[in-house]
C-alpha cells in the first residue's frame, strides 16, 4: 500500500516536473518570439542592396522590400467589379501588338460612346482599365496610337519617368520633362522601361513618400496659390497623410497638353471643382478635338479621380487614397501598406471594415446602390448628349452654319465635358456621389437647352454661360487637423 502511494507521488512529481519544464520552454519560446517581433518592428527592412536615385528596376527594390514587391507584382491580376476592372479578353497577337490578353472594349459595351467622341481617337479604341502592371503596354499598343500621333507627354503617367526625365534634362527633372513632352510617343517610349515603379513615389534613402511628377508639382502649386498659399512645395509642406493621396494624384487627374510644346498641365489654378476647371478652359482656350458630327470644339475629360475624391466625404474625413486602395495590413510584426493596388470592393475586409462596423455584404450593397444610381443618371445624361448631337448633325445637313449653331456648340462643349467628367472618373460616382449627381443633372439640362438652341436661333440659355459662384474652399485637398498620422507610408 505504502509502495503504491510512493509510486503515485513519484509519478505526480515527474508529471509536475515535465509540466514545469514544458511551461518554462513555452515561456522561453514566447519571449524569444516577442523579442524577434520587436526586432522586426524596429527594423522594417533589411538592406540587402544599396538603392540610390537612379535605381529604377522594382525588382532591385524588392530585394530590400520583398513583401511590398510581392504585392506590387500582383497588379497583373485581372478582376472586375460591377463597374470597373477587367475580365481579360484573349486576342491573337500581331506584329504591331504582341498582347495575348487585353481588356474588354467599352465602345462595344456602349456604342453611344462612339457618337459621344466622334472624330476623336477614343471613338476608335477605348477599353476597361487594367492594373498598374499594364499601364505602359496598354498605352503603347492601343489603336489610338494608329489613328493619331500622340506625344511623349503621355509617358508622364504611363511609365516610370523620374530617372529618364533627369537623364534627359542633364540632372534637371523639369528640363527633362519639357524635352520629353514634345517628342513623338514612340521616340519617348524608347527612353522608358517600366510602368510606375517604387522610385516614382519613394525616396530611395529614407523610403519617405515623395512626389516626382512635374505635372502634379506644378498643378498643386497653382491650386494652393488659388487658396492663398504661395510657392507651395509639396515635398516639404505636405503632411504624411496628404502624401498618401498626393502620390496617387500625380496621375489620376484631369489634364491637357498645353500649347505646341505639349506641356502636361493640370487646370487647377482656379480650383478643382468642375466649374473651376471649365472656367480655366474658358480663359485658356483649348480644345482636344473638333466633334466630327457637330463641328463643336470640345474637351475630353481624362480621369479626374483626385478632383472628384476631394468633393467627397472620405476626403473631408481625412481618409487618403492609400487608406482604401492600399490599406494597411500585418505581415508578422510588420505593418505595411498593401501594394496590390486595386478597387476596395475587391478587399472590403481591410479597405472598408477597418473604419465601418458593418458586414461585408452590407458595405458592398451600399457601394452598389450608389454606383447603380450614378450609372442610371450617367445613362440619362449620355442619352441627352446623343440627342443633342443628333439634332446638331441634322441641322448641319440642313445647311446651318457655325454662326447658326454657336449657342448649341457652346452648350455641347460644356455638357459634354461634364458628362465625361463622371464617365471617365473611375469610381462610377462613389468618390463623391452628390457631386456626380449634381454634375450629371446640370449636364442633362445643358444638353436639352442645346436642343432648344438648335430649334430656336434666338434661344437664350438659362444659367449659361455665367458660371456658378463656386470657389475653392480651405478644406479642398486639406485633411482636417489630427489626421496626419498615416503610418510609415511604405
Amino acid at each position: 500500500m505504502e509502495a503504491s502511494r510512493t509510486r503515485r507521488r513519484i509519478a505526480l512529481l515527474v508529471a509536475a516536473m515535465v509540466l514545469a519544464a514544458g511551461a518554462a520552454a513555452g515561456a522561453a519560446a514566447l519571449a524569444v518570439n516577442i523579442m524577434e517581433r520587436k526586432q522586426e518592428s524596429r527594423n522594417p527592412f533589411y538592406r540587402v542592396v544599396e538603392l540610390n536615385d537612379e535605381t529604377v528596376d522594382p525588382a532591385v527594390w524588392g530585394k530590400n522590400f520583398p513583401l511590398q514587391y510581392d504585392d506590387y507584382k500582383r497588379t497583373v491580376d485581372m478582376a472586375r467589379t460591377k463597374y470597373g476592372g477587367s475580365d481579360g479578353v484573349p486576342r491573337a497577337p500581331t506584329a504591331n501588338d504582341p498582347r495575348e490578353v487585353t481588356a474588354q472594349s467599352r465602345l462595344e459595351e456602349d456604342p453611344r460612346l462612339k457618337t459621344f467622341w466622334a472624330g476623336y481617337a477614343f471613338a476608335v479604341d477605348f477599353r476597361e482599365e487594367r492594373g498598374h502592371a499594364y499601364m505602359l503596354d496598354d498605352q503603347t499598343f492601343t489603336e489610338r496610337q494608329v489613328v493619331t500621333k500622340q506625344p511623349g507627354t503621355c509617358m508622364h503617367c504611363h511609365a516610370s519617368v523620374y530617372v529618364p526625365y533627369k537623364k534627359l534634362g542633364g540632372g534637371d527633372l523639369i528640363k527633362g520633362f519639357e524635352q520629353m513632352n514634345h517628342m513623338p510617343y514612340m521616340e519617348a517610349r524608347k527612353l522608358v522601361e517600366h510602368p510606375v515603379a517604387c522610385i516614382d513615389c519613394h525616396d530611395p534613402g529614407t523610403m519617405q513618400l515623395r512626389v516626382t511628377r512635374p505635372g502634379f508639382l506644378e498643378g498643386i502649386r497653382a491650386l494652393k496659390a488659388s487658396q492663398g498659399v504661395q510657392n507651395y512645395d509639396v515635398n516639404t509642406m505636405a503632411t504624411r497623410q496628404e502624401m498618401r493621396t498626393y502620390v496617387c494624384g500625380q496621375c489620376h487627374v484631369e489634364y491637357y497638353f498645353k500649347g505646341p510644346e505639349k506641356r502636361l498641365t493640370y487646370p487647377w489654378s482656379k480650383g478643382i471643382k468642375i466649374e473651376n476647371i471649365l472656367s480655366y478652359y474658358d480663359e485658356n482656350p483649348h480644345k482636344d478635338w473638333t466633334h466630327a458630327e457637330t463641328g463643336a470644339p470640345v474637351l475630353k475629360a481624362q480621369h479626374p479621380e483626385f478632383e472628384m475624391y476631394n468633393q467627397g466625404i472620405h476626403a473631408r474625413s481625412g481618409v487618403s487614397c492609400a487608406d482604401c486602395h492600399m490599406p494597411y495590413k500585418r505581415e508578422g510584426a510588420l505593418k505595411i501598406s498593401d501594394h496590390h493596388v486595386r478597387s476596395p470592393l475587391l478587399n472590403v475586409n481591410r479597405a472598408c471594415q477597418t473604419c465601418h462596423n458593418w458586414t461585408e455584404e452590407e458595405l458592398t450593397q451600399r457601394v452598389n446602390t450608389i454606383q447603380d444610381r450614378t450609372f442610371e443618371l450617367r445613362n440619362r445624361a449620355l442619352d441627352a448628349m446623343v440627342a443633342l448631337i443628333g439634332d446638331m448633325k441634322a441641322a448641319r445637313a440642313a445647311g446651318k452654319t457655325d454662326a447658326d449653331l454657336k449657342t448649341a456648340m457652346d452648350l455641347q462643349r460644356r455638357a459634354q465635358f461634364m458628362v465625361d467628367f463622371v464617365e471617365a472618373e473611375n469610381s462610377m460616382g462613389f468618390h463623391a456621389p452628390e457631386e456626380a449627381a449634381r454634375i450629371l443633372g446640370i449636364a442633362m439640362d445643358l444638353a436639352r437647352q442645346g436642343q432648344l438652341a438648335v430649334r430656336q436661333p434666338d434661344y437664350q440659355p438659362i444659367s449659361f454661360p455665367a458660371p456658378p459662384n463656386v470657389k475653392p474652399t480651405p478644406r479642398e485637398v486639406t485633411p482636417p487637423p489630427g489626421s496626419s498620422t498615416g503610418g510609415s507610408g511604405h
